[in-house]
């Protein structure tokens, strides 16, 4: 599949900085194909290595039932949003990734992906307490994994012209 090209490609990310934007973002919003071929947009918390992406959520409902039907997805994660009145403008920076989302079937698969996530958001927390944790919530978890096939970042003229001076 080809992706569009980004019209002011003068103010694309390199890949390298995408990357590190999903790394260190903590919630971003993911965008399916709903029920009746409405766009369904929901913020999730997430964690992102090595060109995929996780995301813990409900058993059911209508991400996944939208997923069931259609497994291509986007993820935007907005790393910087800071409005400048006096400009009339924003200096933001944002990623927008595609890909193709399953839910996570294998035992041993689900128990890591649990812990990437749990180790991502409570980073001060015993490993014990985590194993502890998920040991007791396995059974009823529901993890879902975006391999990203296309990603795209873009930031503000001013921040661009900010990197280039750095």
């Amino acid at each position: 599949m080809s992706f569009r090209e980004m019209r002011r490609f003068r103010q694309q990310l390199p890949q390298a900085e995408c990357e590190a934007i999903l790394a260190r973002g903590t919630s971003g919003v993911l965008a399916v194909t709903g029920d009746q071929g409405w766009p369904y947009a929901v913020p999730l918390s997430y964690a992102y290595e090595g060109g995929r992406l996780l995301f813990h959520c409900a058993t059911a409902g209508h991400k996944l039932d939208a997923l069931r039907r259609e497994s291509r997805a986007s993820f935007c994660v907005i790393d910087q949003d800071q409005v400048v009145p006096e400009r009339f403008t924003t200096y933001y920076r944002s990623v927008i990734a595609f890909g193709t989302v399953r839910i996570i079937q294998d035992g041993a698969a689900l128990r890591a992906a649990a812990e990437q996530l749990g180790q991502k958001y409570s980073p001060l927390v015993p490993q014990e307490a985590l194993t502890a944790e998920i040991d007791g919530s396995l059974g009823r978890m529901c993890i879902l994994e975006m391999t990203v096939e296309h990603m795209t970042g873009k930031e503000a003229r001013e921040l661009m012209e900010a990197r280039k001076q750095a």
